[in-house]
């Protein structure tokens, strides 16, 4: 396994994989931040996978980079038959009526009904959460329906508005400015703070979106302010 050690500052360093958005790059992270953890490094403080990265912040008074670079470099050709936990897919509901439905779909030479047909077929790889807290950086989407961000981002758009920008997918988890194309909204909430596990979604596991009308997103919404509504999920190798 070919990795690139970059320092991020004093306290961090930077592991670089392939540089490619895939899911064989994205499991070759994952088993390393998982040998890392069993490892139990004395001086890591947190691990942070993305597309093609992973980053440590660690203490340099309980270990110094050189000896953490020895450290992984003792885990990483030795971690192609370490087991990961089977990934899930998680059921997202979502109400296709963004701002800029219209504009993805008149931008790629299709309909409306066309963009949702797409775009909801597909299930999606949750490669990192990043941005904000909880926003899930996605791969899989089709180039069909690849749409230019906004030449000047919205000063709000609100949580759970699902986006397209360029050739990839999120969901914004929290009210804030963003310059993605708005084709829908989720009636869940992907960040909570106050559950056990805030998250709603993690990576390595992936997403798969479900139409549906304004009567049920209500019916959602309203299970979900009262905490009764249960998300569906099930396992990657079943649908």
């Amino acid at each position: 396994m070919n990795i690139s050690y970059l320092p991020s500052g004093e306290t961090s360093l930077l592991l670089e994989f392939k540089k490619e958005i895939s899911e064989e790059v994205n499991q070759k992270i994952r088993k390393l931040e998982i040998a890392i953890n069993k490892a139990n490094i004395n001086g890591i403080i947190e691990i942070i996978p993305a597309y093609c990265s992973l980053k440590i912040d660690y203490n340099p008074l309980n270990i110094s980079q050189s000896k953490l670079i020895d450290k992984i470099n003792s885990l990483k050709n030795n971690i192609s038959d370490l087991d990961i936990e089977k990934p899930e897919v998680v059921e997202i509901p979502t109400l296709y009526r963004g701002e800029d439905i219209e504009y993805v779909a008149k931008y790629n030479n299709l309909s409306v009904k066309e963009v949702i047909e797409i775009h909801s077929s597909k299930v999606y790889l949750i490669y990192m959460l990043g941005f904000i807290t909880g926003f899930p950086y996605l791969g899989g989407m089709s180039e069909k329906i690849a749409t230019p961000r906004l030449e000047n981002p919205r000063t709000k758009i609100k949580k759970g508005s699902v986006g397209i920008a360029d050739s990839q997918t999120g969901i914004y988890p929290l009210d804030t400015p963003g310059g993605w194309r708005i084709i829908g909204k989720t009636p869940l909430n992907l960040f909570d703070p106050k559950n056990k596990n805030p998250f709603l979604l993690e990576a390595g596991n992936y997403i798969k979106f479900k139409p549906i009308d304004k009567k049920e997103f209500n019916k959602i919404k309203y299970k979900m302010e009262n905490n009764s509504y249960k998300v569906n999920s099930y396992p990657k190798d079943v649908k």
